[in-house]
């Protein structure tokens, strides 16, 4: 069974993408299509940010982009020498809040220790701060795209805790997008299920993909990588068939497994 990824596909140099090899564990045929870009903005005040730790409570990061804008800036040699000689060891005396387990990767390899990675979600992870954060503390530094939903802030907001966001990208349709799409329905034909990634993902791919499926929407089995998406496509008329339980291959794997062997499955109830 084909099953189609509406996603970018892990950076090469790590090995094969976690999502397909999980998925093909279950005998499934995994394609990625990137449907997304990200425009790096405002990198100079990011670093300005990241230069007075002692003017912060902690960090905040709720998505692998935010760290990407962060491994921009030390690319320069003369900001990677300050990160690591002194603001690296800074920051490891606080916090540093992530959502998921790719970001709290990413947060590991410029050399932070994450925390909340269980989370899954901007609920959940905005539940965890507040549980070890007191209000009126210092602000904790949110570095974040243009989309974010406004969840974790109006949670962090409503119990008194400062967060002071950074926008540090911008997100826009990938250019061979459609293009990507015609090519796969016309080679591959129709997938078994089709998972989307974020709610930008279901914004950019909602009519194309209903053109391309035409009468065939009711046979596909559509999923989503957690809630937030979730809530994206039953807002967009799109039927949830699966909802991952947390943002993980396997979790995703094992939810898609289930929907195509029965009519409705949600790991995340």
């Amino acid at each position: 069974m084909k099953i189609l990824l509406l996603k970018d596909p892990k950076d090469k140099d790590s090995g094969p993408d976690p999502y397909v090899k999980e998925l093909g564990l279950y005998g499934f045929e995994a394609t990625l299509i990137p449907v997304l870009s990200f425009e790096f903005v405002s990198l100079e005040s990011l670093f300005e940010k990241l230069s007075q730790p002692d003017s912060y409570g902690g960090l905040v990061f709720s998505s692998p982009r935010a760290l990407e804008a962060i491994k921009i800036c030390l690319k320069d040699n003369s900001k990677n020498e300050a990160w690591s000689k002194s603001l690296k060891q800074k920051w490891n005396t606080k916090p540093a809040y992530v959502v998921g387990k790719a970001t709290a990767s990413l947060v590991e390899e410029i050399g932070l220790v994450p925390q909340g990675e269980k989370s899954g979600n901007a609920e959940k992870l905005a539940e965890y701060i507040c549980s070890r954060e007191k209000p009126s503390s210092s602000a904790l530094l949110f570095p974040c795209g243009a989309l974010k939903r406004e969840v974790l802030p109006t949670v962090l907001r409503e119990k008194g805790i400062p967060l002071e966001s950074l926008t540090v990208y911008q997100t826009t349709q990938h250019a061979d997008l459609q293009e990507s799409l015609s090519s796969y329905f016309s080679e591959q034909g129709i997938p078994a299920s089709i998972v989307f990634f974020s709610p930008s993902g279901v914004k950019f791919c909602l009519q194309p993909i209903q053109k391309l499926l035409g009468d065939f929407s009711n046979q596909i089995k559509f999923a989503a990588i957690g809630p937030t998406t979730a809530e994206a496509m039953e807002a967009a008329g799109i039927p949830v068939s699966c909802s991952a339980g947390s943002p993980t291959p396997q979790d995703l794997a094992a939810g898609i497994q289930k929907a195509l062997h029965s009519q409705n499955c949600s790991l995340s109830k």
